[in-house]
């Protein structure tokens, strides 16, 4: 039996998963916010309810906000601040008694994508988190990238490339720099956005559904989004020409992106041609929690290794 456990912004999801990638058991709990400790109890109790609910121990596998550094053992560049500087490895491993296999959340979502999901079969798949905030992971032929420092597939935090007009002044990002991508795509700056054009202080569920509504300033909200989508996208291509990209989170469920970002990102590619597929996760919100179970190779991830 594997175990994955999601640790999100706003949940932390444990998923048990037997060798051929059946859902055995499945729970979802509120993240304590900016609480380390809350944090930890709440890992240990899912896991502790999930085992005792099945009778097993399982392998242990955690996709979190941020990396691991490779200099210290402690979370670095996680939106999750409270994670920010903390042993979460050598905590988590005290309080459940084993080893644990840890990996950025994002990496834990292409995973998932890459091995059963919706780039299942390609050889390199980009997989991106749109929501609270805005990450990336790379798998490789059935590996995941990790890179010599841990950041691999960290697109959230380049700058938002050929910034206009429409997209100054730079917001500031809580990385200490200003005009991340993760400042405009995330679900938090697509209503920071809107507030700034409009005035309104809007959800993007709201600003999407006055959209489709014939709202104007809502239209062009999203207009501007899938227009800044496709120009940090088309980098990515430029740089990793990936055979897919696989969309995340809760802003992935706007259908529009998947016919709009394409046509506007073929300006912006060095080709003549754009072959890669845009493409929804076929397990949704799932996919983290189902990554992060498949960082212990098994039947399914017998071709995968990350830690």
């Amino acid at each position: 039996m594997r175990i994955g456990i999601d640790l999100g912004g706003t949940k932390i999801e444990i998923i048990a998963l037997d060798e051929d990638g059946r859902t055995l058991a499945r729970r979802r709990v509120a993240t304590p916010r900016g609480d380390y400790a809350g944090t930890l109890a709440a890992v240990a109790g899912l896991v502790a309810a999930v085992e005792g609910e099945l009778g097993r121990r399982g392998t242990v596998g955690v996709g979190t906000p941020g990396a691991l550094s490779r200099r210290s053992g402690l979370i670095k560049n996680a939106n999750s601040t409270c994670l920010i500087g903390q042993p979460l490895l050598t905590d988590l491993q005290g309080l459940l008694g084993r080893e644990l296999r840890i990996a950025n959340d994002a990496n834990c979502f292409a995973l998932s994508e890459a091995v059963d999901g919706a780039a299942a079969g390609a050889d390199v798949v980009f997989g991106v988190i749109l929501g609270t905030g805005v990450g990336g992971g790379i798998v490789v032929h059935g590996q995941v990238l990790d890179g010599a420092n841990g950041i691999a597939g960290e697109w959230g935090h380049n700058p938002l490339p050929l910034p206009g007009g429409d997209d100054l002044p730079l917001p500031a990002c809580y990385c200490g720099r200003s005009g991340c991508i993760e400042t405009y795509l995330s679900g938090p700056g697509m209503a920071a956005d809107h507030a700034r054009w409009s005035g309104a202080a809007l959800t993007p569920e709201a600003i999407v559904s006055a959209a489709a509504a014939g709202d104007a300033a809502c239209e062009a909200t999203l207009q501007r989004y899938e227009a800044r989508l496709a120009r940090a996208l088309a980098g990515v291509i430029n740089l990793l020409d990936p055979d897919v990209i696989v969309l995340g989170g809760g802003l992935s469920n706007l259908a529009r992106l998947y016919v709009n970002v394409p046509q506007y990102w073929g300006a912006h590619v060095f080709s003549d041609q754009v072959d890669t597929r845009l493409v929804a996760a076929v397990h949704g919100d799932s996919s983290g929690v189902r990554g992060a179970a498949w960082l212990w190779p098994g039947k399914l991830g017998s071709r995968t290794q990350a830690g």
